[in-house]
């Protein structure tokens, strides 16, 4: 990454190592499960091993006589008292929504559901007590595929009478934001171009580094719950919302967060059985999950079904898009759930000026563990579907992939462009972007030696994938979440306080989860306030100090947070203001503030702002009517989302005798606007592009034809390592955000929403001269050899193959014969 050299008197635009790492790397940090309070027990989770059953009897005779245990209880012993898990996003006002109960006394809906609970005073006696208890179940018939799940012929609740939630619609003609898409697409029909493709996204599973754990401890004035989550602040007022305990009288910790990705953005049914028996049984309670039981109970991600069809003139411009997405909600509809592919819906449309827009999502039940956000959520599936149809345009025309997206771009003149979704993007340099990532790629000679390559039939063929991308991040404003039927609200919160001895506490609704937060906003109020950096220390993560916030999620921590602290450190000036001009004799109309001093214009009179806060601290001598105070707090709801981008290109070599891939180059710029930190940038564009190559060519979660997880491990659900990737070239671009103060725009998860369908079209671009132009994800060298030879046996056979029909997805001509045959 290109670092721009910034006065070492400036904090922002340094790239600061980070404060959180001494107590990381030596192991100071306090995880959830660090935490061992007096008298303490410990829980295990009975689970289903099927995906559809009623239980018919729980004997708990055998674990209740184990060494050690307290008690063994399920969800008919805890009642009511349970609780019960929420959905905070209800898409559309008929949208079925199963009771999800923490522990279900009557049925299971999926491989992994609790059934019973062991209270022991260890965790390992608790464990094994756990394999005592004994369960009869009736097997149920399990709906476990999307296709299927639409034909309404099994359900997943058969007292819901369909498997489908929701349809949400969106449509530009009925918006008043564009015209016609079916008009588009039947002009296309008759004189123009028209694709039509359907791609499937994978069941992805976060992985966060730390499980989740919870400890709650009810002894005090206030029931305190430290847990592994994302979201303190919403914990909290939904532990209040469903067990009826005074959101006065609880207490949430988030500490030390081992990662995220969107995996800890829920209210678990762990966490609620962990709080409903601490209260039970008068104690302290902690419940660690084993990596197992994280990767087949926490929630998944992706999963859709996407059916696109773009219409477009015959010299490439774009006239129409119209998109129908199979989403996968699993078993329940989780905390967002459903939301997750509306927020994908304003982003099909990318960067480019379709005048004609139509989108529909049905959400589905099925037997399967609950999915909701994870990385990107709806943005990357949108991103991937978009991005592979320019590719499918530009073969149709026969150009460069890079022309057809150059002449369908928004243009860096045309902001702020109100697109065919109804979203306004105030800021962007498509341009710019693009020419940096070819210039640092090498795009022109990679096409040429491409082409040497073809000419030759190499048996190691190049393929070079581009994407062009951008993302509605900072999720916010509140008025437009309310609009969506989103239960909270997109504002955040933040406090400074300064102290007497001319340090600065800082206080933030955001809650981090190894993004780096206590630098960068540190760095933020030492620029602001012209303070040390070291002299700033930030809280988080505790709803007794934080009392107000939003949680991180969305890439807001920064455009939404951060832009709170600015504008918090701007009211500490304005407060200290009158306070020096009276201590230095002067008129408040002649007091300036720079570099962290008063001082009065014209002279060389001045005093420090810490100075100032030391004469409050006191209070000898402030004027008539003052508060011996200069702290200050803002609570910032933001007037747009936030719109970063990035042009990301990919080389991959690939044996078309072995279908082994090898990625030999990747360039990405980012434009993020103002960057804070480029250590702590160039950090998050490196995960994110490892999460996205994963999806692109590793990760997938599996079930068998029973529902049972088949990749219930790291042996066979298949994380990268640094040994699977190559370096990556990274550079950033900058065009101000023009909706916040800082001009900064979210960077958290950009890589993984670029580099997806970066890669995958390079691997389709290296495939396209044997007539393959799909391979289903994750792209492995089985699927890849499959596509090649798929192909060929149907170019020899002469048959045309066509899939969607009778599916729910009907109609869909489909060119990537190796795309359904690999893989199923």
């Amino acid at each position: 990454m290109t670092v721009t050299e910034k006065a070492p008197d400036q904090e922002i635009g340094q790239a600061r190592r980070r404060k959180e790492d001494q107590r990381l790397i030596t192991g100071r940090t306090r995880y959830t499960d660090n935490i061992v309070l007096p008298g303490m027990l410990h829980l295990a989770m009975v689970r289903s091993p099927y995906a559809h059953a009623r239980i018919t009897s729980i004997d708990t005779d055998a674990a209740k006589a184990s060494p050690n245990v307290i008690d063994v209880l399920t969800g008919a012993d805890l009642g009511e008292g349970q609780g019960v898990c929420i959905n905070a996003w209800p898409i559309t006002p008929d949208q079925k929504t199963p009771v999800h109960l923490p522990i279900p006394s009557d049925r299971v809906a999926f491989a992994g559901e609790i059934v019973a609970v062991v209270v022991a005073r260890s965790a390992a006696e608790a464990r094994d007590a756990a394999e005592l208890v004994d369960v009869d179940y009736e097997e149920l018939p399990a709906i476990l595929d999307l296709k299927e799940a639409v034909k309404d012929e099994v359900l997943a609740h058969p007292d819901l009478g369909t498997n489908k939630s929701a349809l949400w619609v969106f449509d530009s003609a009925a918006a008043g934001t564009g015209g016609d898409v079916e008009e588009a697409i039947s002009k296309a029909r008759q004189d123009g171009v028209l694709i039509e493709r359907e791609f499937r996204q994978q069941r992805l599973i976060p992985a966060f580094m730390e499980p989740r754990s919870v400890v709650v401890d009810p002894t005090g004035e206030q029931l305190t719950m430290w847990s592994a989550t994302q979201i303190p602040h919403i914990l909290r007022f939904a532990l209040a919302a469903t067990t009826g305990v005074p959101e006065s009288k609880i207490r949430v910790i988030a500490p030390d967060v081992g990662g995220g990705f969107g995996g800890k953005l829920q209210a678990t049914p762990e966490e609620w059985i962990t709080w409903a028996i601490a209260r039970r049984v008068g104690k302290p309670v902690k419940y660690t999950e084993t990596r197992s039981e994280s990767l087949m109970a926490a929630h998944h991600g992706r999963d859709q079904w996407q059916k696109l069809t773009v219409a477009a003139r015959k010299d490439g411009t774009v006239t129409g898009l119209k998109v129908e997405l199979l989403a996968n909600l699993g078993a329940y509809v989780a905390i967002v759930g459903g939301g997750v592919p509306v927020l994908g819906a304003f982003m099909y449309n990318a960067i480019y000026k379709f005048p004609a827009y139509h989108f529909s999502c049905q959400t589905l039940l099925t037997n399967e563990a609950w999915t909701d956000a994870y990385r990107g959520a709806g943005r990357p599936e949108a991103t991937f579907a978009i991005e592979r149809m320019m590719d499918e345009l530009a073969d149709e025309l026969g150009v460069d992939p890079l022309e057809v997206r150059e002449k369908n771009w928004i243009r860096h003149e045309e902001f702020p462009f109100t697109t065919v979704a109804g979203l306004e993007y105030d800021s962007g340099n498509y341009e710019a972007a693009t020419a940096k990532a070819k210039e640092h790629f090498g795009y022109d000679d990679l096409r040429a030696e491409q082409r040497r390559r073809r000419e030759a039939k190499d048996r190691v063929q190049l393929g070079i994938g581009v994407s062009t991308f951008t993302e509605m991040c900072g999720l916010a404003p509140s008025r437009v979440l309310g609009s969506l039927d989103y239960g909270a609200g997109g504002w955040e919160h933040a406090e400074i306080r300064m102290l007497a001895t001319g340090k600065v506490e800082v206080v933030t609704g955001i809650s981090p989860h190894g993004q780096g937060h206590e630098t960068s906003f540190s760095q933020i109020v030492a620029d602001r306030l012209g303070v040390p950096f070291e002299d700033v220390e930030i809280l988080h993560g505790d709803t007794a100090v934080s009392h107000k916030g939003l949680d991180t999620y969305g890439s807001r921590s920064l455009v939404v947070g951060g832009e709170a602290l600015a504008r918090a450190t701007d009211k500490v000036i304005e407060r200290a203001k009158p306070i020096a001009a009276h201590l230095l004799e002067a008129s408040i109309d002649d007091m300036e503030f720079t570099g962290g001093r008063f001082s009065v214009r014209g002279t060389d009179k001045g005093m420090a702002l810490t100075e100032i806060a030391t004469a409050v601290f006191t209070g000898h001598n402030l004027p008539d009517g003052a508060e011996p105070s200069i702290d200050a707090e803002a609570t910032y709801d933001p007037v747009n989302f936030n719109f970063p981008h990035g042009t990301h290109l990919c080389a991959v070599e690939v044996d078309t005798e072995t279908g082994e891939i090898t990625m030999r180059k990747y360039t990405c710029v980012d434009d993020i606007g103002t960057v804070i930190n480029p250590l702590l940038v160039e950090g998050q564009v490196h995960g994110g592009l490892v999460q996205g190559i994963a999806q692109a060519l590793w990760e997938e979660a599996v079930y068998n034809d029973q529902g049972t997880l088949v990749t219930g491990s790291f042996v066979d659900y298949t994380l990268p390592t640094a040994a699977d990737t190559i370096s990556f070239d990274t550079d950033t671009d900058s065009t101000a955000c023009t909706t916040n103060s800082l001009g900064a725009k979210g960077v958290g998860e950009a890589g993984t929403i670029a580099s997806t369908p970066c890669v995958v079209n390079a691997v389709v671009d290296a495939l396209r001269p044997f007539g393959v132009h799909d391979v289903r994800m994750p792209c492995t060298p089985e699927r890849v050899w499959k596509a090649i030879h798929d192909r060929d046996q149907d170019v020899a056979s002469g048959a045309v193959p066509h899939f969607g029909a009778d599916t729910g997805m009907e109609g869909v001509a489909d060119r990537s014969t190796g795309a359904e045959g690999a893989g199923q």
